[in-house]
């Protein structure tokens, strides 16, 4: 356990307007965050490192925070100031409490360094940065357990944060936090949530009951053992210390593993990808990112089936649908969008999710050059996209987009920019919607 002392003094806020919206309609340029896709993606397109990102008509973008600078006319945030980049990964705001929409949380997925993962925060009202928490390892007093690749983050229904570690055996923490009078956090004990599983951890998701969705992001098909999808069930609403572990087992006749789904177990926590084959859990290449929308959980599986050491296509969006547990391909290349080969726009690793305020998918790649891709659920069939469409491209092709989010303003869409070619690039984006209608 951590305890931090984080002394902010700062008065009310609240960012933006609520997020709730009417369904999605029937193409891209309809609902709140309607736009008109953009032509392709950014294959040769002139890098500016002031404007990274090709986005819209209608759309603006502008740093919030990054190494060296930020929107308030401040210096930003430089955690490691021996030239290390901070390698900002996922994104995610206090949604409920006090001065919901406020404050900003991101992880780092620094590896190896000497001192340690880290933790941050940023005010959005007064641009004031804190670190929140780091940790490195102490080889003097034998304690390596220091913070490593940090990467899933999300705030819990019940007030707090969940963040983890994306190493083979890497830990879940929860952040629990005090505030003052005026409702500013002020302290944030950290604990450990062993029973949440050890796993390589990316997403994390909970549902309105109170259960956490994570993911192995292990290579499960190919090399036959971890990449699931897991399900935890906590003894009481809002407390992890107890509680049992399931994994997602689908019954199919091939290593697709798409068909009727189980929550398979319980399985052991401190060894949930032995305990997981031992119940014949499905095995995806490199699960990263959940998300729910409705009563639908998404999964980005960032790499596709292999067939003698090839991949048969770059990674997929699946669909899992909590009522039956019928689990279906919800975006897949070839399939219901284009295939990306030799400088030709396509769908390639996908690897982060988000949801808009009007309930349509969001999908960031990992991959040169990194696309945005916002897709819409079939009214018939949420499990099936209607149609997935090019929402922006980064320029910076030494750079990968991460961390896709919608806080409380239903117009802005967050986004990092991790270990860009430029030596301040790394930092955190806004994607603002500026003009109503169709985007046009």
């Amino acid at each position: 356990m951590l305890k931090k002392q984080i002394c902010v003094g700062i008065a009310l806020a609240l960012l933006g307007a609520g997020n709730t919206a009417a369904l999605a309609g029937g193409d891209s340029t309809t609902g709140p965050f309607g736009f008109k896709p953009i032509s392709g993606s950014a294959y040769g397109a002139e890098n500016d490192a002031a404007a990274p990102w090709l986005i819209p008509e209608g759309f603006e973008q502008y740093l919030v925070s990054g190494e060296t600078r930020d929107m308030w006319g401040g210096d930003g945030q430089n955690i490691y100031a021996d030239g290390q980049d901070d390698w900002h990964d996922m994104n995610t705001v206090n949604e409920n409490g006090p001065h919901a929409g406020r404050f900003l949380f991101r992880t780092h997925e620094t590896r190896e360094h000497p001192e340690g993962g880290a933790l941050s925060m940023v005010d959005l009202k007064t641009g004031q940065h804190i670190l929140l928490a780091q940790k490195a390892d102490n080889p003097e007093t034998e304690d390596y357990d220091g913070y490593t690749a940090l990467d899933g983050i999300r705030w819990t229904p019940w007030g707090t944060l969940l963040f983890a570690e994306e190493t083979t055996g890497g830990r879940l923490f929860e952040v629990v936090f005090e505030y003052n009078k005026d409702g500013v956090p002020t302290e944030a004990t950290i604990y450990d949530r062993p029973e949440v599983g050890r796993l390589a951890h990316e997403g994390i998701e909970v549902d309105n009951e109170g259960n956490v969705y994570v993911v192995d992001e292990f290579r499960g098909q190919r090399d036959g053992l971890g990449g699931g999808i897991y399900k935890f069930v906590p003894a009481t609403y809002g407390d992890l210390s107890s509680g049992e572990l399931y994994v997602l087992k689908v019954d199919s006749s091939d290593e697709e593993f798409i068909g009727q789904g189980e929550w398979a177990g319980p399985i052991d926590p401190q060894d949930p990808r032995s305990s997981g084959l031992a119940v014949q859990a499905a095995r995806y290449n490199r699960p990263e990112d959940l998300q729910i929308i409705g009563n639908t959980l998404y999964a980005a599986i960032t790499e596709g089936t292999y067939t003698g050491g090839s991949q048969n296509y770059d990674g997929r969006v699946l669909a899992v649908d909590l009522d039956s547990l019928v689990v279906s391909d919800f975006v897949k290349p070839g399939v219901n969008v284009a295939v990306e080969s030799s400088g030709t726009t396509g769908f390639d690793n996908p690897d982060n999710l988000a949801k808009t305020p009007d309930g349509k998918l969001v999908i960031i790649e990992d991959n040169v050059p990194s696309d945005i891709w916002i897709a819409q659920p079939s009214r018939k069939d949420a499990g099936k996209a209607a149609w997935a469409e090019l929402f922006a491209s980064l320029t910076d092709d030494g750079a990968e987009g991460t961390g896709i989010y919608f806080g409380q303003d239903p117009d802005t869409l967050f986004v990092n920019v991790q270990h860009s070619k430029h030596d301040d690039g790394d930092g955190t984006w806004a994607i603002r919607k500026v003009s109503k209608g169709n985007g046009k």
